[in-house]
């Protein structure tokens, strides 16, 4: 079951590079700002896409946010997209938290379902909300 939304960010794609054609497979990274549990974070992570022969796209990636004051929280997930116009791109998945961090114990461990999305101009928001 979905619980509360945990964060909301939006940032920039800065880098993507072709690791394979065969199968089409590309990576990417990204760097955002946003709130986790209502702190303020700057965020990055690198994710890498396989094109399937049906057009979808399944990702896997790995990520950290980190507060003002250098708390720490990283994650991995993956999950299932589409190609939109002008190369825009919508993501559905999960994400793994792990993290030492007072601030955000109660994710430690937790899942949440995201939505991630990257229009035509390389711009990124994400929300995520925790899976009870």
């Amino acid at each position: 079951m979905l619980g509360e939304q945990i964060s909301e960010s939006k940032g920039r794609r800065i880098v993507r590079r072709v690791l394979s054609i065969d199968p089409p497979t590309a990576e990417v990274s990204f760097e955002d700002t946003g709130s986790i549990l209502g702190i303020a974070t700057t965020g990055m992570g690198t994710y890498t896409s396989v094109i399937q022969p049906d057009g979808s796209i399944y990702g896997e990636g790995q990520g950290m946010n980190m507060t003002q004051d250098g708390q720490m929280l990283s994650w991995t997930g993956s999950g299932s997209g589409r190609f939109g116009p002008g190369g825009a791109v919508s993501y559905r998945g999960m994400l793994y938290f792990r993290t030492a961090s007072p601030q955000f114990a109660r994710l430690s461990g937790a899942c949440g379902a995201f939505e991630y999305e990257v229009d035509a101009s390389g711009n990124t928001t994400s929300k995520v909300w925790e899976w009870k």
